[in-house]
């Protein structure tokens, strides 16, 4: 009768340890050992947050929900505005700017309408492990709409940079379902330049706020030098490994199936997670801004903190009551301007410019990518590599053309067109990283099993 005595006991204490711990967790814990970002590299984000949302309004010379100081935007340099009637359901609206005065070109992505039945098809179009790509895993869905967007959109980017002296730099934005796709997007260009113009690597850049989980973990360190996520504190969305389509679907019930997925979570080992080539992460360097802090009411001035994380990568549920609000697009726009005049109030203290630090500082974001790749490599991580993809110089376009019919066709290296100086076809560039097995299934080309 002790005994057994004995053994509740334990099991009750571990339970109120379990239970304590998982309801005293912050979302600040996750960043605690990350250094702070300066104002140089976040400076882009709340601009390109203003953007997005601006994707929400019909006209923005009568804006109707502009946040606190407007959009600080020229409506007369929206080069292009996409409604969902004209998506047909491929993708979720856009808009294309052209920042002139700080040499940017910008194609922003808005997030999930819960109204619309084609936002939840996008997402429900995928299954655990269902696609393949670049030696990974990403969400076929977003895949997919990612693919169609740069098919439609592809010509008009190129011309803008041409246009504008081949000196902008090219941002892909997207918020929740939107930072997926342009985190793809991304993904896709980066790898075959050519196809915008011969855009140098280094001017193209995503900043996926509210990332959805949407490739593997290879993927997210391995383009972690042109992809940036921005969270803010406690969001679920980064957090929550379940496959979106189940999210959504208990979209009304959240919270029930947060709490479930983080008791879930518990028994699973962190080298288990890191061992599945399939789990799905939210995409490159992670810019996490954090304003709350335990037992403390209200906020704080928000500081944010940087990092390109391996292991625990925002892996931890937060059961707050701020979940599911710190999601929204209005509030990341909010506190990431706060964020931003807090750093250039602390550098305006400094009475000499400090042009070594910044250099240094350069040097340790490059550095910080490249231990953060060995790093997935030591842990064994499926398909991790030692090197990112290095910048490929730009290829003439009239190079011998191989045609194996008079629709599709293959240039020698990585550059493709249509016969006549077509359009081009985005669809090629994804199945040139994939190949068809026996079944006909799609499989990356490194993983198909070699002919006999």
């Amino acid at each position: 009768m002790s005994v057994t005595c004995g053994v509740e006991c334990v099991v009750v204490l571990g339970c109120l340890r379990w239970a304590w711990k998982r309801c005293t967790y912050i979302g600040s814990y996750d960043s605690a050992t990350w250094t702070d970002a300066t104002a140089e590299e976040f400076e882009p984000v709340p601009r390109v947050c203003r953007v997005i949302l601006a994707v929400y309004e019909d006209d923005l010379s009568n804006p109707k929900y502009p946040p606190a100081g407007g959009y600080k935007m020229n409506a007369d340099w929206v080069i292009k505005r996409v409604t969902y009637e004209q998506t047909q359901g491929h993708a979720p609206p856009y808009l294309i700017y052209a920042d002139h005065d700080n040499r940017e070109i910008v194609l922003a992505i808005r997030g999930l309408n819960l109204v619309k039945d084609s936002d939840y098809k996008l997402l429900l179009n995928n299954r655990l492990g269902m696609q393949k790509f670049d030696g990974g895993y990403v969400h076929y869905g977003l895949l997919k709409s990612a693919t169609w967007l740069l098919n439609e959109e592809s010509e008009t980017l190129r011309q803008l940079w041409v246009e504008n002296g081949s000196q902008y730099r090219m941002i892909f934005a997207g918020h929740s379902l939107g930072s997926g796709v342009a985190a793809l997007m991304t993904v896709i260009v980066v790898n075959h330049l050519d196809w915008l113009g011969g855009i140098p690597r280094s001017s193209v850049r995503c900043y996926a706020v509210a990332p959805a989980r949407c490739m593997s973990l290879n993927l997210a360190v391995k383009y972690a030098d042109v992809i940036h996520s921005v969270i803010l504190q406690d969001d679920f969305l980064p957090r929550t490994a379940t496959p979106l389509e189940d999210i959504f679907k208990s979209i009304f019930c959240l919270p029930c199936l947060l709490f479930f997925v983080c008791l879930r979570d518990t028994f699973i080992p962190e080298g288990r997670k890191l061992r599945d080539p399939r789990r799905l992460y939210a995409p490159g360097r992670i810019y996490h801004i954090v304003e709350r802090k335990f037992c403390r009411c209200g906020r704080f001035p928000p500081e944010v903190r940087t990092a390109i994380p391996v292991d625990e990568r925002f892996e931890h549920i937060v059961l707050s009551c701020n979940t599911t609000s710190d999601h929204g697009i209005v509030w990341i726009v909010k506190e990431s301007e706060k964020a931003l005049d807090n750093m250039r109030e602390r550098n305006s203290a400094v009475t000499t410019p400090p042009k070594v630090q910044k250099i240094e500082r350069f040097q340790s974001l490059q550095q910080e990518h490249k231990d953060a790749l060995e790093r997935a490599v030591s842990l064994n991580i499926p398909h991790a590599v030692t090197t990112a993809v290095e910048e490929e110089p730009s290829t003439s376009k009239e190079q011998n053309v191989e045609c194996d019919d008079a629709e599709s066709f293959e240039i020698e290296g990585t550059v493709k067109s249509q016969p006549g100086g077509g359009r081009t076809n985005w669809n090629m560039v994804v199945e040139k990283l994939l190949k068809k097995d026996e079944s006909g299934e799609l499989l990356f080309k490194k993983d198909a099993a070699p002919s006999k």
